[in-house]
């Protein structure tokens, strides 16, 4: 049987805010569950606070680890104030109300610490969570899917109200998502897992500028793959040539992103046929089909440039492609 996480190396720095993504079956979510002490390696050693946490093994609830969950798993017996002091047993009596109190306001719920969960909001319920969490001071927490139950604008203001809430705490929290948008906007790194393995690893940036595989082009945003024949800074595709970020001799595979491609007036460029247009407000992708090719690209622009569908347009690359594996 396949290892479930294989040849896995990484670190986070003191308040870093790192984000495994992938498909599902990646490994992401074992990742977290081996850092939590909820499953044994096989091989391998997992340290925290420069303590190997393996040999000999250290069970979950001597880590230092906080833990939230897709379902938050809040107590509906309790209310909101006695959530988080649940977590606080293990300090003196005399200081878990006020540590209680001061995480709570920390997440901006000392108004309804007298409320049971299902007396609040979804978006009320992460913070119940996320604050009992907190209360122990965690050397590292670790979120699983923590907004995949919100709605879309409630998961958008949940994830900027966590993220502010970590960094004023200084928390080092590691996310684990397959929403590409979710880890964009909420890490300093992304850990990109496929089969079982990092892919790459990256500033949000650096991993969508400039993506090492075809998978990591693709996962991470939406890209056009083209095949080329490079030499040096340029390759010879179906949209013509094409700049490259670095040199590159023979056969390619470029990934341009779609905002990387405008239609132009220009009689020398290639030309397209628009085949669909999804209109989403401020901007509009379009698909079109390369004339003589098969192949579909999208287009990213601004929904000002209307364009109908069926109709022909000329296409330029704006900016070098990177080359992928």
């Amino acid at each position: 049987m396949p290892p479930v996480v294989h040849d896995l190396n990484l670190s986070v720095l003191p308040g870093e805010l790192l984000t495994l993504l992938g498909p599902s079956g990646c490994g992401k979510t074992t990742t977290l569950r081996l850092i939590a002490g909820l499953e044994r390696p096989d091989s391998g050693a997992v340290h925290l606070a420069g303590k190997n946490v393996t040999v000999p093994f250290t069970p979950p609830e001597r880590r230092g680890v906080g833990l939230v969950f897709q379902d938050y798993a809040l107590f509906p017996h309790l209310s909101v104030l006695g959530n988080v002091l649940f977590g606080l047993r293990h300090l003196p009596r005399a200081a878990r109300l006020p540590r209680a109190r001061e995480t709570l306001a920390l997440v901006g719920l000392t108004v309804f610490e007298t409320r049971r969960p299902d007396q609040l909001s979804g978006g009320q319920q992460q913070r119940v969570a996320l604050a009992r969490a907190l209360a122990p001071r965690p050397g590292v927490l670790l979120l699983d899917e923590p907004f995949s139950n919100l709605d879309a604008q409630l998961r958008h203001a949940t994830r900027q109200e966590v993220r502010a809430i970590l960094r004023a705490s200084g928390t080092t929290a590691i996310l684990v998502t397959h929403d590409q948008e979710e880890a964009l906007a909420f890490s300093d790194r992304i850990v990109l897992m496929c089969a079982r393995q990092a892919e790459q690893i990256g500033t949000p940036h650096g991993v969508y500028t400039q993506p090492r595989t075809a998978f990591v082009a693709n996962f991470l945003g939406r890209s056009n793959l083209l095949s080329g024949t490079a030499e040096h800074l340029t390759a010879r595709t179906a949209l013509g040539p094409v700049a490259l970020s670095e040199p590159r001799s023979g056969p390619v595979l470029v990934s341009v992103r779609p905002e990387h491609l405008r239609f132009t007036d220009d009689p020398g460029a290639p030309e397209v046929t628009i085949l669909a247009r999804e209109f989403k407000g401020h901007d509009v992708t379009d698909t079109v089909g390369l004339a003589g090719q098969q192949q579909e690209l999208l287009v990213h622009g601004p929904s000002d440039d209307v364009r109908a569908e069926g109709s022909r347009a000329r296409l330029l690359v704006t900016h070098p492609a990177r080359a992928v594996q």
